[in-house]
C-alpha cells in the first residue's frame, strides 16, 4: 500500500481538479450521513459519529444532514465550499492519502478527520465500519468479512503512517 500511496501522490498533479471534483460529489453521500434504524445501532452511531459530525460542521461551516433512509439530502448536495477549499489546500501527498482513505471508508468527512489528525487510524476504522462491527457482535463474525475488515484497517494504518512521513 505504501507504494500505492507514493504512486497516487505522484499522479495527483495530473488529475488534481478532477479528483477534488469527484470528492466533492462524494460528500453528499458520505456514509456518516446515513444512519440505521435499530435503536442500539443508533445509540452507537450517536456516540461514535455524533462528535465527528459536530467537528465537521465546525470545521467546514456547514450542518451535514443525516438520514435514516437512502435518500440524499438536498442540503448535502449543495454544500461544500469550505470542504473544497480544504481539499485544495492539501499537498499532493496529503490529497493522495485523503483520497485513498475516503474510498476505503466511504467517507470524505472521516478522511478529513484522519488527515487533520482529529482521529487516528484505529478510530477511523471503528467509525467507518461501525455497522459491520455491530452486526458481527450480534450475529457472530464471518471469517471472510473479518479478513476484509482487517485488510481495510491495515490500509488506514498505512495511510496514517504515510501522512506522518
Amino acid at each position: 500500500m505504501s507504494a500505492k500511496l507514493e504512486q497516487a501522490a505522484a499522479e495527483i498533479k495530473k488529475y488534481r481538479p478532477e479528483i477534488i471534483d469527484k470528492l466533492m460529489k462524494f460528500a453528499a453521500t458520505d456514509m456518516l450521513l446515513f444512519w440505521g434504524t435499530d435503536k442500539d445501532l443508533i445509540l452507537r452511531q450517536e456516540k461514535e459519529w455524533g462528535p465527528l459530525l459536530q467537528w465537521a460542521a465546525q470545521e467546514f461551516g456547514e450542518e451535514f444532514k443525516k438520514t435514516h433512509t437512502l435518500e440524499v439530502s438536498e442540503e448535502n448536495q449543495k454544500s461544500g465550499y469550505r470542504l473544497k477549499a480544504f481539499l485544495e489546500s492539501l499537498s499532493d501527498r496529503e490529497l493522495a492519502a485523503y483520497y485513498l482513505a475516503a474510498l476505503n471508508m466511504r467517507s470524505v468527512l472521516l478522511a478529513a478527520a484522519l488527515v487533520k489528525g482529529r482521529i487516528n487510524a484505529e478510530e477511523a476504522y471503528k467509525a467507518a465500519y461501525l455497522e459491520q462491527l455491530f452486526q458481527a457482535e450480534i450475529w457472530g463474525e464471518d471469517e471472510e468479512a473479518a479478513a476484509k475488515l482487517a485488510e481495510r484497517k491495515n490500509e488506514l494504518v498505512e495511510v496514517e503512517n504515510f501522512l506522518k512521513k
